[in-house]
């Protein structure tokens, strides 16, 4: 019986004789189940995909650890004013040193740019996760000119504006619409509802591999509020004339995008007392994610 146990469920039977050694049919069929649960289910559901059928965003982890700013010199309250007056502000970084030594901080440009790169993108990645992205989004890309080459900026938004990902990649075909489909579902425990883009055939092709059962929208304007989120970059891209390369505009523009859109809400459809509300909740998320203490 033992035996013919070990033949059917292979090493998880065998785990299970020589530790409880049964010796009976009854014994020896608990220690199948038991092994089953401590070793094959736990396989299969880490290899388990998500369906959009029983996808759940409330699952979804939004606890953040507070950056280490270990080996700093300054506290983490001015590293955290200057990242965000860097990247809320169409500021450089000689004008934030500048700001900072209206008020007394003396720091050079050359800190204040190291802060940004080491601390910017771990922001923006807390940003990101902190309000739930929404179940619609809208994809589009547009051209920019790094060094006199031609590069394409792949950017998602939610149906509130929020910003999820931002790639830069050398062309638009298939292959790079599938490179930003699954840049956009790395880490993330849920599948979108509906995907929104423009009549480019590289989204349809893609989509079907990628997301098949989702659905798929191409109809004209629906993609407005992905196209008008590219004003802010070409604003910010002009005063930094322009990208060095497609490097650096991959680690500018992955900060810029969450961290602007936090920071500017639609102030013109919201009313007096609701701007100021969401203004106080946001500074509120955006002391969380920095480690900050509260203003007295």
């Amino acid at each position: 019986m033992r035996k013919g146990c070990a033949g059917v469920w292979g090493r998880g039977a065998v785990v299970a004789q020589a530790a409880d050694k049964p010796t009976t049919a009854r014994q020896c069929v608990f220690a199948i189940v038991g092994s089953f649960v401590r070793i094959v289910l736990p396989g299969a559901l880490s290899r388990c995909v998500v369906s959009p059928a029983t996808c759940d965003t409330r699952h979804m982890n939004t606890n953040t650890v507070p950056p280490d700013y270990a080996g700093h010199r300054f506290p983490p309250e001015i590293i955290a004013h200057a990242v965000w007056r860097y990247f809320r502000f169409t500021r450089s970084f000689r004008e934030v040193e500048e700001l900072l030594a209206e008020r007394g901080v003396i720091v050079t440009y050359e800190s204040v740019r190291r802060w940004c790169g080491k601390f910017g993108q771990g922001y923006a990645n807390a940003l990101r996760r902190r309000p739930r992205p929404g179940d619609t989004w809208q994809l589009d890309e547009v051209f920019i000119r790094i060094n006199g080459r031609t590069h394409f900026l792949w950017r998602a938004v939610d149906q509130h504006g929020a910003v999820l990902d931002i790639l830069v990649q050398p062309r638009r075909d298939k292959r790079a619409a599938v490179k930003f489909l699954r840049t956009l579902l790395k880490g993330l425990r849920y599948v979108p509802r509906v995907v929104i883009t423009d009549k480019l055939p590289s989204y349809g092709t893609a989509k079907h591999e990628v997301l098949p059962r989702v659905e798929h929208r191409q109809h004209k304007r629906l993609n407005n509020r992905a196209e008008h989120a590219h004003q802010p970059t070409r604003a910010r891209a002009r005063r930094m004339r322009r990208c060095k390369s497609p490097g650096h505009a991959q680690r500018f523009l992955a900060a810029y995008g969450p961290l602007a859109t936090h920071c500017r809400p639609c102030r013109h459809r919201l009313t007096a007392t609701t701007s100021r509300a969401t203004r106080t909740a946001r500074c509120a998320t955006w002391r969380a994610v920095t480690g900050t203490p509260a203003l007295a």
